[in-house]
C-alpha cells in the first residue's frame, strides 16, 4: 500500500533543499545583471521543474533532474501544460540549463550530469518544439498517438 504521508514528508525535505538551490540561483542571476522580469521567469521555470515535475511520481532530487529533461520538455510539458508553445519549450530549456550551470559552478552537481543535460537539450530541442507545434494544432495528427 502506498504511504502518502511518507511521500509528502520526503517531498517536503526535497523542496526545502530546492529552496536553497533556488536562492543561490536567484543570487547568481541578479549578480549577472538580468532584469527582475527575466530573473523571475527563470525562477518560475526552474521552480516548476524541480518542485512540481520532479516530485510528481516520487520525490526526485534536483541532482536527478539532469536525467529527466527529455521526459519533461518532450512529453509532460507539451501534454500537461496548457501554456506550452515551441517558444516556451526553448525558454524553459534555457532556464533549466542556466540553473544547472549555476549548480555546477557551485559544486552541487558533477560535470558529467551537466554535460548529459546539455547534450539532451541540444539533441532534442527541435524535436520537442515540432511535437509541441503538432500537439497544439487541432488539425494535425498527435505526435503522441500510437495505434498499437
Amino acid at each position: 500500500m502506498f504511504d502518502y504521508a511518507a511521500y509528502e514528508k520526503a517531498c517536503a525535505k526535497v523542496q526545502e533543499k530546492n529552496e536553497e538551490y533556488l536562492d543561490l540561483f536567484e543570487t547568481e542571476l541578479k549578480k549577472s545583471g538580468l532584469s527582475e522580469k527575466t530573473v523571475l521567469r527563470h525562477l518560475r521555470n526552474v521552480d516548476f521543474y524541480i518542485n512540481t515535475y520532479l516530485l510528481r511520481e516520487e520525490p526526485r532530487s534536483m541532482e536527478d533532474g539532469t536525467m529527466f529533461i527529455d521526459f519533461f520538455l518532450g512529453d509532460f510539458f507539451i501534454r500537461k501544460c496548457m501554456w506550452s508553445t515551441p517558444g516556451n519549450i526553448k525558454t524553459n530549456a534555457a532556464s533549466i540549463k542556466k540553473f544547472y550551470k549555476c549548480m555546477l559552478d557551485n559544486k552541487k552537481i558533477v560535470k558529467s550530469s551537466y554535460d548529459y543535460l546539455c547534450n539532451d537539450i541540444k539533441e532534442n530541442l527541435s524535436t520537442w518544439q515540432i511535437n509541441c507545434e503538432l500537439y497544439n494544432d487541432p488539425d494535425a495528427p498527435s505526435p503522441f498517438f500510437c495505434p498499437f
